[in-house]
């Protein structure tokens, strides 16, 4: 769902104060169905003029799609998107390494494999799911510029001076989080020294390269990459140099392209339908709670983008924040306690899991020492071949293990 600037979804309550929510992406729009099923009156800004159209993330991990399917938004989700059942670690000259089939998990979830589709298909399915709640409000044209507090409420500051009042605020506005400057609150962390590159192609790789999963990390020491499918496009990411301008590297582009397709005996040609470079970093804020206001998705942690965990851990962010945040609004018993354990718990799990899982496949991704190249590849196809150690890797892989116990 779309519309233009300052149209609302539905009209809440005048008489009841709404918990605010910073930013209609995936995560905020997450959160706010939340709040709206659980009988709590939200107000969405969203400083753009409508949803956001670019793809971005596109990638949903079991875990998420059980949350999703929670929220009522599951089946639409996998009816556009494209079902991934395994994903594999390639060699970049000699092809398939090892291939690890989600299907080992059909004891663990209901959804035992990955959904590629887009996140600007998702944003429209919570959005029309929130609009059917008379207390639910999303504004467009409503960019927070600063947050002010006190005992009993919050007031968001717009860029053009309107305020908004709530009884709390859930920050979901990005990376550049200003709720999060408003708050003073620490983002450290690291930057990488390369720069993404993501091509998306109009060609079909997997009558190119037979055998080619729907998700391949492709490790090399001078240039690993990932190939993605989407439902529209095969998208490649492949790392920069440093010291080198955007223009340059996107100029060369087809220059690599040319060079990868020589390297896997891949005659060509891939029309590039749209490409972009950004940086990675990542970092983990100082606290996802201040007050009344809670910080979730990359307005609190970003990370790099290999395992398609950034997304995923904000969406997990919403449900497990805005829960017990619901509950403090309705005045149970313990919530404010509930809520600060959850908003600890959420940050640990950024620090030690998903920060350390996405770390972690950068570095195999690249390892240039002979020796230990010959372990990585040997570990790899030992998991493969072995259920048990299957199953151990793909509970951390799909993040089903940052949520629950798993023995």
């Amino acid at each position: 769902m779309s519309a233009p600037a300052d149209r609302t979804a539905s009209r809440a309550p005048a008489d009841r104060t709404p918990v605010l929510v910073a930013g209609a992406g995936p995560v905020g729009l997450t959160a706010a169905l939340v709040l709206a099923r659980a009988g709590v009156p939200v107000t969405v800004l969203e400083a753009g003029g409508a949803l956001a159209a670019e793809s971005r993330a596109s990638t949903f991990h079991p875990p998420t799609l059980e949350m999703l399917d929670g929220l009522g938004v599951a089946d639409a989700l996998v009816a556009r998107g494209l079902i991934a059942r395994t994903f594999q670690y390639r060699d970049r000259h000699t092809g398939p390494v090892a291939e690890l089939d989600l299907a080992v998990l059909s004891e663990d979830t209901p959804y035992p494999y990955r959904v590629q589709c887009e996140q600007n298909k998702l944003t429209p399915l919570l959005a029309d799911a929130l609009a059917e709640f008379p207390g639910a409000e999303l504004r467009f044209g409503c960019k927070v510029a600063d947050v002010r507090q006190d005992d009993s409420s919050v007031t968001a500051v717009l860029d053009d001076g309107r305020i908004v009042r709530g009884s709390h605020l859930l920050a979901a506005d990005g990376a550049h989080s200003a709720v999060r400057h408003s708050l003073g609150v620490g983002f450290e962390g690291m930057t990488y020294p390369e720069r993404f590159l993501v091509a998306s192609l109009d060609a079909d790789l997997t009558t190119e390269l037979p055998g080619l999963a729907p998700i391949a990390y492709v490790l090399d020491p001078d240039e690993w990459l990932v190939l993605l499918r989407t439902p529209d496009h095969w998208r490649i990411l492949l790392p920069t140099p440093d010291g080198t301008s955007d223009e340059a590297e996107l100029a060369r582009l087809e220059e690599r392209l040319a060079r990868l397709r020589a390297d896997m005996g891949v005659a060509g040609p891939w029309r590039v339908a749209h490409a972009s470079l950004y940086r990675v970093h990542q970092r983990v804020a100082a606290g996802f709670r201040r007050g009344r206001v809670l910080l979730c998705g990359d307005a609190a942690h970003v990370n790099n983008p290999l395992g398609g965990m950034g997304m995923n851990s904000g969406i997990h962010d919403a449900v497990l924040l805005a829960t017990p945040l619901a509950a403090l609004v309705r005045g149970e018993p313990g919530a404010d306690a509930e809520l600060d354990a959850a908003a600890e718990a959420r940050r640990l799990c950024a620090l030690t899991y998903v920060g350390a899982q996405t770390h972690r496949n950068w570095e195999r991704l690249r390892v240039r020492d002979p020796e230990a190249r010959a372990e990585l590849l040997a570990e790899l196809r030992a998991t493969a071949a072995d259920p048990v150690r299957s199953r151990g890797a793909l509970l951390r892989s799909s993040m089903i293990a940052s949520l629950r116990p798993v023995s």
